[in-house]
């Protein structure tokens, strides 16, 4: 039978093993989307959710939410936010792209 000690012990190995899997996922996926100052952002309003994970990571202010209507005649909801970005502020750093959890920022050229 295992021990709480070596539990624990496997569980942060394991934690650090997907940690540096993830690591070098999120390295390999940088090297893959192009940037810098002849690119900018572009959101694709059909995959945004308005999670708000690039305003906090836009370091330029180059990202707002705004509302919309929600398509859906199940839900009773008012307004749904999606991202939009402010082309003359995006510098083209990426970082919005590698946050999002639904892919629905790209980078495209200016």
């Amino acid at each position: 039978m295992t021990s709480l000690d070596e539990l624990a012990k496997r569980r942060a190995e394991d934690a650090e093993r997907i940690r540096l899997a993830l690591n070098k996922m999120r390295g390999e996926a940088r090297l893959k989307v192009k940037g810098g100052p002849g690119t900018v952002a572009f959101v694709k309003e059909d995959l945004c959710i308005g999670c708000d994970q690039c305003t906090l990571v836009c370091d330029d202010n180059a990202i707002e939410l705004y509302d919309v209507p929600l398509r859906s005649p199940i839900l009773d909801i008012e307004n749904n936010r999606k991202a939009r970005i402010l082309r003359d502020d995006c510098t083209g750093c990426r970082l919005c792209v590698l946050s999002c959890p639904t892919d629905a920022i790209l980078m495209i050229d200016r």
